[in-house]
């Protein structure tokens, strides 16, 4: 463990710093990791999870917050959910950790910075390729600042009736300015989607705008966060609407180990067998690593075994290279 890691662990109970706390002690599983001591890392991983966090109460009781329907069909505009995913259990790379570790600190100083008449980092915008984790980003993040996740439901949302679309997102807006969330717009380049499209008859244009209005005119308590795999596909009028844009890349060999041992750990026999495993699982996203793990998983218990066998992985991984991730 290096020094520095010493003076922050230090630091941050000195200062009563959870978040501070808890980056170090993720970088010190993550250098653990990289020296191929995975039961070391998997044993800090369970007392860091352990250990809970200062985080304040959700703000939304799931199971009773009134969330907004659609006025034609009665369904609910919103999914809401108490999350229960951490940062420090996402395999992502140290910057863009950081980067989310900050927009986390900063919402607590939100007050201070409104004061001062400083524009708040309220909207972010999340992109990569399908399966990389960005829908686990946004609940880590509702579960980091005691929100609960509040994520749109783009079928419930877009009507067939001409202007209902826009009067859903209103509603949405309105919720996420009356309750603490973290409000999820998943899919995003459904809203968002280049106006120019030849295809388009108006309506889709109405959306766009609508969109835009409702994000440049919010000033709620929420943090606004939204998703797509389509970055391409997204107005060119959408991205400065963003405090943050963050890439969400596809994972590399150290972060596929990450998933890996943090479902398989003590099933497998020995430590080094996770690194072959994670090299042929390059190229694909944190999900097709989930996946292998979780079947050469299944498929030992259903043996009655604990242990993970090399044949329960290999096949696993057949199963996984087969299918289209994209």
């Amino acid at each position: 463990m290096a020094v520095k890691h010493l003076k922050e662990l230090i630091a941050a109970h000195k200062t009563g710093d959870d978040l501070a706390f808890r980056r170090a002690v993720t970088e010190i599983i993550e250098e653990e990791e990289a020296k191929n001591h995975g039961r070391v890392a998997l044993e800090l991983r369970k007392l860091l999870a352990a250990t809970g966090s200062q985080r304040q109460a959700y703000s939304v009781d799931p199971g009773t917050a009134q969330a907004p329907i659609d006025g034609d069909s009665g369904v609910s505009l919103l999914a809401v959910s108490e999350p229960s995913r951490r940062v420090s259990s996402l395999a992502l790379g140290g910057p863009l950790v950081e980067r989310l570790t900050g927009i986390i600190s900063e919402v607590s100083k939100w007050p201070s910075l409104d004061n001062q008449g400083i524009p708040r980092r309220q909207r972010v915008l999340l992109y990569g390729p399908p399966g990389c984790g960005k829908t686990s980003i946004a609940a880590a993040l509702a579960h980091e600042l005691g929100m609960a996740l509040a994520v749109v439901r783009l079928d419930a949302i877009v009507s067939s009736f001409l202007g209902e679309t826009s009067a859903n997102l209103r509603k949405v807006f309105d919720y996420a300015a009356e309750n603490r969330v973290v409000l999820l717009l998943d899919e995003f380049d459904a809203l968002g989607k280049v106006r120019s499209d030849p295809a388009d008859h108006g309506e889709h244009r109405r959306i766009v705008n609508a969109t835009l209005q409702l994000m440049d005119s919010y000033s709620g308590p929420s943090l606004i966060v939204a998703a797509t795999n389509h970055q391409g596909d997204l107005d060119p009028a959408v991205w400065r609407r963003f405090d943050e844009v963050l890439e969400v890349p596809l994972p590399d060999a150290p972060q596929v180990r990450r998933v890996l041992a943090r479902i398989l750990g003590s099933h497998t026999t020995a430590e080094d067998d996770l690194n072959p495993i994670a090299e042929e699982l390059v190229g694909m996203p944190h999900a097709a690593a989930e996946k292998v793990a979780w079947d050469a998983r299944r498929a030992a218990a259903l043996d009655g075994r604990d242990a993970v066998s090399a044949a329960n992985v290999q096949l696993a991984l057949d199963d996984a290279r087969s299918r289209r991730w994209s």
